[in-house]
């Protein structure tokens, strides 16, 4: 299995991310995240779903549907997913205002910039 195959196959069936950085050891290629921001993004999702429960299922939400509008970019749908998530708590930006910026990319004219 490829290394961007098993991150997406974490991302959208919302598997633990801490799980992964162990599975993928064992695959020879390398990975957009630091295990340190895999850790990072584990934490702000467990904060997201307990604190923002709605945008916690919009992110997911949204993130099936840049994959059923297939852009030809499968393999960025869950980088930016996570990256969306890693901004999250940390920024000038309130939760909502990510959220609604991810989603806005589905309507982008060039889908997925950032």
């Amino acid at each position: 299995m490829r290394l961007i195959d098993l991150f997406s196959d974490y991302i959208r069936n919302k598997k633990d991310l801490i799980e992964y950085i162990e599975k993928r050891k064992d695959i020879n290629e390398r990975g957009e995240f630091t295990d340190d921001k895999l850790r990072l993004a584990a934490k702000k999702l467990k904060k997201l779903k307990n604190e923002y429960p709605e945008i916690y299922k919009g992110m997911y939400e949204t993130l099936e549907e840049y994959y059923s509008e297939d852009r030809g970019h499968y393999v960025e749908y869950p980088i930016n997913f996570l990256k969306q998530i890693l901004m999250m708590f940390e920024t000038h930006l309130s939760v909502d205002e990510i959220y609604q910026s991810y989603k806005k990319g589905l309507t982008h004219r060039c889908r997925d910039a950032y």
